[in-house]
């Protein structure tokens, strides 16, 4: 499976999340979740690479709108990344 950067874990993310969103609404997601604002070209780059890399794919809503939805290899990559997560995680005590 090719290597994906953290902005392109978090992109998945996002559209396991909303289902089948539209690029701007990822893009109103991440920027709510980083509080600064996200650049249209990082996110429209880093959908075109994890559709050329099949992550995600990209459908046609009408001739200027397109939306996005994860495909097993896309699940696949968040479930192998919550296994390494819960790794780690489950073995962190939080304070009280």
């Amino acid at each position: 499976m090719n290597e994906i950067t953290g902005f392109q874990r978090d992109l998945l993310y996002v559209i396991a999340g909303l289902g089948s969103p539209k690029g701007m609404a990822i893009q109103e997601e991440l920027e709510s979740y980083y509080g600064s604002t996200v650049l249209h070209a990082r996110v429209y780059q880093n959908l075109d690479t994890l559709v050329d890399d099949g992550f995600v794919e990209k459908g046609e809503q009408d001739a200027r709108t397109n939306y996005y939805t994860l495909t097993e290899d896309g699940h696949r990559a968040i479930e192998a990344r919550r296994e390494w997560e819960e790794q780690y995680v489950d073995e962190i005590e939080l304070p009280v």
